[in-house]
């Protein structure tokens, strides 16, 4: 029904979402794409996601009714869901950084930043930065562990 809210269970959404995807969710968390995959240009919010195959990127797609009425009235597209996928072969490193001088976090906000490093389908090393919350540490732990094991096994323990 229009002006509905629909009640949304996180379990049985990460249940689906494993499910779709084929692999197990270790660690996730909301994150803003900043750079580093030549298909996507802009920032984009999304949520980080380590899985037993590698590193994933999704971004949701949304907008306001007002967007909606805009897009509508001018015949434009619905937004698209945005993904990024690195398997756990082509990772490379992973690195959480995080400001610590108390002096550069007074003068402009410093966010937590997630460095995914990785290979491309040429050999070439790229890097792929995201803007995170501090809870962003499982995913990192999680990467890391699929780069020392090559498997989620331990990263499944952890999480």
């Amino acid at each position: 029904m229009f002006g509905r809210k629909q009640e949304t269970n996180p379990d049985k959404f990460w249940t689906e979402y494993e499910a779709k995807i084929g692999e197990k969710v270790l660690a996730r968390s909301l994150g803003r794409y900043v750079g580093g995959w030549k298909e996507y240009e802009e920032p984009l919010w999304g949520l980080l996601i380590a899985t037993s195959g590698g590193f994933r990127f999704h971004h949701f797609p949304h907008e306001g009714w007002l967007m909606a009425l805009s897009r509508i009235t001018s015949g434009g597209d619905p937004p698209q869901e945005k993904t990024v996928f690195i398997p756990r072969e082509r990772l490379a490193s992973v690195e959480l950084k995080i400001e610590k001088r108390w002096w550069k976090k007074i003068f402009a906000p410093v966010t937590p930043t997630l460095i995914v490093r990785y290979f491309d389908l040429d050999g070439a090393e790229r890097e792929l930065f995201a803007e995170t919350e501090l809870n962003a540490k499982e995913v990192l732990r999680s990467l890391e562990s699929l780069l020392q094991t090559g498997t989620g096994e331990t990263a499944q323990a952890e999480a």
